[in-house]
Order: C-alpha cells, then structure tokens, then sequence
C-alpha cells in the first residue's frame, strides 16, 4: 500500500490549530482598560493631593521666614510690600532700617502646588499667605478649596 499525500488545502480533523479567539482578545482588553482606568483615577487623585500637601508646606516655610523677617524689623512686611520682602529690601512704604536678608533662598518666590503666585496681605502685626487652589479661584471645596496659614 502506498502513502497518499493530501494537498496543502485539505486539514486532518484531529488537529485544530491553536491560539485565541477575536473575542476572547477583546475580552482580555476590554478587562485591561478598566483596570487601568481605576488605577490611572487613583493615582490622578494622589498626584492632586499631593499638590495641596506641598502648598501647606510652602505656606509654613514663608510663615516662618516672616516670622524672621518681623524679629529682625518688628512688624511683618506690608500687604503693599509682599512677600518679595522676603529676598530684598523693600523700597516701598516703611523701610526697614534692620533688614538681614534674604530670608528665603533662590533668587524668586516660590509657587504653590499648581504654579500659581501666593496671595499676601499684612497688617504689621498679622499676615495671611493664601494659595486659591487647584482651580484658582477664590473659594471652592476639596481640591479646588483655597489654602491658608490660617487654616492650620
């Protein structure tokens, strides 16, 4: 008896070929995609927080270096003045005669979490440093909330 060869179109039915479906890849996708939209919303919410946890901090870091500012000259720098005080002697209003700064490094203010300036204003005796948050706006809640020293 002799071997017949059967042509390349013709398969055996005992031998399927093997891999995965249209569906079952759609499936597996589909699966990812949520996954990775509750994972990428969490770490979006984290990256957010941890914006206004650096704006508190940049706020007590300027609170103190008033503080300085105010031991060394006796009263807090005017609203008028502003936190610019803090890295030269101001030219405007009472000049302080007793200044010994800069009082913070660099050579300019820092920002707040989002890249905004921080808002000052002064009475000599008191100060209030302000971020306005996220949306940059006055008022707000949770991440949009405006940030003060007053605040903690």
């Amino acid at each position: 008896m002799k071997a017949t060869r059967k042509s390349r179109g013709e398969r055996t039915p005992a031998r399927r070929r093997r891999g995965f479906t249209f569906i079952e890849i759609l499936v597996v996708m589909i699966i990812l995609a949520l996954i990775a939209g509750i994972v990428g919303t969490q770490l979006l919410g984290q990256a957010e927080k941890a914006k206004a946890d650096s704006t508190k901090i940049q706020i007590r870091s300027l609170a103190s270096a008033l503080d300085l500012y105010r031991l060394h000259n006796s009263t807090y720098p005017s609203t008028e003045q502003g936190l610019s005080a803090l890295l030269r002697q101001p030219s405007v209003g009472s000049i302080p005669r007793a200044w010994q700064g800069p009082y913070i490094t660099g050579n300019k203010l820092p920002a707040d979490g989002w890249g905004n300036d921080f808002l000052y204003t002064s009475n000599g005796s008191s100060h209030i440093i302000t971020s306005l948050g996220a949306d940059s706006v006055e008022g707000g809640i949770d991440l949009d909330a405006d940030i003060a020293n007053t605040d903690f």
